[in-house]
């Protein structure tokens, strides 16, 4: 994610959110899936939530979520999904660039969920912050690798992860998981993804 004209980049994903009937996929990633459904639900932060699909699994696990994007049309179409799913009271939707947004001083998270954004290095290291004593940083992109052996995802090498690259911005936590996977596009192509799961020890 690029820094530069925030307003531009936001009328962009409104108006792709405008045009199409739904961006992404109704359900999580499967990486996320597979991984928060080991933790205890509590409260939870998803950076560019988009149209709200983690978002919406997690209220629907018990987790209470707050849902932080700057492209307004997507989170309304989030938030009204939640209430036809009788999770309104669950969810908070905030519309806000995430590269400028901090949560109330002192406020922390049972899990930080990174999901498909690319963050400046900065904020990256502000939102390790954000995890509560035993809380979890789950982090899931395009590989770098992804560019030159799989398909889809940006063709920017700067929008991509390496292992490396997540587990040096994450060294403030204890890593758990960050490693390469595999996964199948909808079209049925491979495609290479990073995760990392990293936790902030309690006291």
């Amino acid at each position: 994610m690029s820094t530069s004209r925030p307003g531009g980049r936001r009328d962009l994903w409104n108006e792709r959110y405008a045009s199409a009937e739904r961006v992404w996929s109704s359900g999580p990633n499967e990486h996320v899936e597979q991984i928060v459904a080991q933790f205890e639900p509590g409260t939870a932060v998803d950076l560019g939530a988009g149209e709200g699909r983690h978002a919406l699994w997690l209220a629907e696990r018990g987790w209470r979520v707050t849902a932080v994007d700057f492209a307004e049309v997507g989170l309304a179409r989030g938030r009204r999904e939640a209430e036809e799913r009788g999770l309104g009271d669950r969810i908070d939707w905030v519309v806000a660039d995430v590269t400028r947004w901090s949560p109330p001083e002192g406020e922390a998270f049972d899990l930080v969920l990174i999901a498909y954004l690319h963050l400046p290095e900065d904020v990256f290291t502000a939102a390790t912050a954000w995890v509560a004593p035993g809380g979890h940083l789950v982090v899931v992109g395009h590989a770098l690798r992804n560019l030159t052996e799989g398909s889809g995802g940006p063709q920017d090498p700067a929008l991509l992860h390496s292992p490396d690259q997540l587990r040096q911005k994450a060294s403030g936590l204890d890593i758990i998981r960050c490693e390469e996977v595999g996964r199948t596009t909808s079209s049925g192509a491979p495609a290479i993804d990073v995760v990392l799961v990293a936790a902030r020890p309690r006291p």
